[in-house]
C-alpha cells in the first residue's frame, strides 16, 4: 500500500457509530477515510511505514466525526447584517461543525426557484469555512420550480404552515401542499415542515390576562402546544396519498411526538422503506437545555418559534429522543440584528443564535445524564447526514466517508463570552453560561481548519450542490 500523503489520526477515544476505541483513523491524500484501526493495528502500520505517514496524535482527547447541522439560517444575500456565510461557517468550524445546511428563507431572494438558488450559491462561493448544503423552499405557486431545484442538488424542501415572519416566504395552505407533494413524487426528496398552524380558538385556560409583553409567559401562551398538534394532524393526513418523505423541524411540544411515532409506524406497516420510515423529526439544543421557568423578564434572546416550553416538557423531549422517537438535534441558528431583539417578547424577532455551541451544549446535557460520546455522533452527525442524503459522504467515522474530524475534550469546560462568539451578532441566551466539552481542532477532509481558538487561513469549504 502506497501511503505517501496519508495521515493517521490517533486517539485513545475514537468515537465510531458502534463503539469507542483506542486507535487511529487512516486518511488518504484525497481527504477520505481509508480505514479505522485499533491501537495494535495502528502501531503495526507505523512500524512498517516508518515516517511515510503524517501522524496527528490527540492523546486522551476524543476524536469525533464532524457535526452536521442541517438547520441553519445564514440569511445571505439580502439580510447579511443578520448573518453571512463567512461568519456563520467560521462559527461552525469553531464549534466542531463541518457541514451546515442553509435554510431557504431569511435571505433575499429566498431559495424558491433555480434562479434564486444560483444567486445564493454565488454569494456563498469562496466564502465558506465548512461544507454547505442548501434547502429549497415551498411557497404558494412555486410547485413548477421544485423538480429543477431537486436536479440542482438541494437536500430537500422547507415550508411553513403559519406565517414565517418574512413576507417573501409566505406560508402554505392545504391546496399548496397537494401541489408540492405531487411535484416531489418519485424524486426521493424530503418535505420539511415548520409545524405550527395558527390557533383560531385558544383554549380558555390560555386566555389569562397577561398583558405584559416583557413577560415571557405572555409570548408562550400565544403559541400553545395545540398549534403543533394541529399541524402534525394536517401533515399526517397526506401520508396515505404520497410516498414523499416528511420531516418535522424544531419539535418543541413533546405531546406531538406520539403522533409522529404512530405515523411512522403506519408508513412502515404499509411497506415504506427508507431512512426512519419516511417520517422523521428533529428537536433543538434550546428545547433540550432551557425551560420557560428560566427565561428572565424582558430577555427576548430566548424567544423562538415554536417557543421554549416548561421543564416537564423538556424532560419528556429527552425521554423521546433517547427512545429514538426523535431522530436528531440541530441548532436552528436564526440570528438577527440587536435592534430586533427588543424587550417586548411579542414584537421581537423569534430566533436563537447558537450554531457555535451546539456540540458543547449537547455534551453538557448528555454527560450530566450519564450518557456517552456515541450519542453525539448518533444525534448530531449521523442523523442529520441521513436526513439530507449525505450519509455516503458525511456523519460518521467510516471507510469511504470524508475525513471531517473533531478533536473534542469532553473533560474541559469553558464560559460563553462575546469575545469568543464568531457568528455576526453576539446575542444568545447562553452568554455567561459554563459548558462542558471543548473543541480543540476541526478538520475538513483531513485539512486543519480550526485550532485551539483560531479559524485558519482562507475558506476551504465546498458547496454541496450540483453544477448550476
Amino acid at each position: 500500500m502506497a501511503l505517501e500523503g496519508h495521515q493517521l489520526f490517533l486517539s485513545k477515544r475514537i468515537v465510531t457509530e458502534d463503539e469507542i476505541i483506542d486507535g487511529g483513523v487512516l486518511v488518504n491524500e484525497k481527504g477520505v477515510i481509508e480505514k479505522i484501526l485499533n491501537r495494535k493495528e495502528a502501531d503495526k502500520l507505523l512500524a512498517e511505514e516508518d515516517g511515510k505517514i503524517k501522524v496527528v496524535d490527540g492523546g486522551d482527547v476524543a476524536l469525533l466525526a464532524g457535526v452536521v447541522d442541517s438547520h441553519v439560517h445564514v440569511n445571505e444575500p439580502g439580510r447579511t447584517a443578520w448573518e453571512g456565510f463567512r461568519t456563520a461557517t467560521s462559527a461552525a468550524a469553531a464549534g466542531g461543525i463541518t457541514t451546515i445546511v442553509d435554510m431557504p428563507l431569511n435571505s433575499i431572494p429566498p431559495t424558491t426557484t433555480l434562479k434564486n438558488l444560483k444567486t445564493k450559491v454565488s454569494s456563498a462561493k469562496d466564502n465558506v469555512f465548512v461544507d454547505v448544503g442548501f434547502w429549497g423552499g415551498v411557497i404558494a405557486g412555486n410547485q413548477d420550480s421544485l423538480q429543477d431545484l431537486v436536479k440542482a442538488g438541494v437536500v430537500g424542501f422547507k415550508c411553513f404552515l403559519c406565517p414565517s415572519g418574512v413576507e417573501e416566504f409566505p406560508h402554505v395552505e392545504s391546496e399548496d401542499l397537494e401541489k408540492a407533494f405531487a411535484a416531489l413524487e418519485g424524486t426521493g426528496s424530503v418535505l420539511a415542515f415548520h409545524a405550527e398552524v395558527e390557533a383560531e380558538n385558544l383554549p380558555t385556560k390560555t386566555k389569562k390576562k397577561r398583558n405584559d409583553p416583557e413577560e415571557y409567559r405572555t409570548y408562550l401562551e400565544s403559541r400553545p402546544p395545540s398549534m403543533e398538534q394541529d399541524a402534525i394532524s394536517l401533515i399526517t393526513s397526506f401520508l396515505d396519498k404520497t410516498d414523499v418523505r416528511v420531516h418535522v423541524v424544531h419539535v418543541s411540544a413533546a405531546s406531538v411526538v406520539p403522533q409522529l411515532a404512530e405515523a411512522r409506524k403506519k408508513r412502515v406497516a404499509n411497506g415504506y422503506s427508507g431512512w426512519r420510515g419516511g417520517v422523521t423529526a428533529e428537536t433543538c439544543h434550546h428545547y433540550l437545555t432551557l425551560s420557560a421557568e428560566q427565561v428572565p423578564r424582558g430577555h427576548s434572546e430566548y424567544k423562538c418559534a415554536p417557543p421554549i416550553r416548561d421543564e416537564g416538557n423538556k424532560e419528556q423531549l429527552w425521554q423521546y429522543l433517547l427512545e429514538d422517537k426523535l431522530d436528531m438535534v440541530v441548532s436552528d441558528h436564526s440570528p438577527c440584528t440587536p435592534d430586533l431583539k427588543c424587550k417586548n417578547n411579542l414584537e421581537a424577532w423569534g430566533g436563537i443564535s447558537s450554531v457555535q455551541f451546539g456540540l458543547s451544549l449537547f455534551w453538557t446535557n448528555i454527560s450530566a445524564r450519564g450518557l456517552d460520546l456515541k450519542n453525539i455522533s448518533k444525534y448530531l452527525s449521523s442523523g442529520p447526514a441521513h436526513l439530507c442524503g449525505l450519509q455516503n459522504k458525511k456523519g460518521a467515522l467510516k471507510s469511504g466517508l470524508d475525513a471531517d474530524l473533531v478533536f473534542f475534550d469532553p473533560d474541559d469546560t469553558f464560559t460563553v463570552t462575546t469575545e469568543i462568539i464568531r457568528h455576526k451578532n453576539k446575542l444568545t441566551p447562553y452568554l455567561d453560561k459554563e459548558l462542558r466539552g471543548v473543541v480543540k481542532k476541526t478538520y475538513l477532509r483531513g485539512q486543519l481548519i480550526y485550532d485551539n481558538g483560531d479559524v485558519l487561513g482562507e475558506p476551504k469549504g465546498t458547496l454541496l450542490i450540483n453544477e448550476l
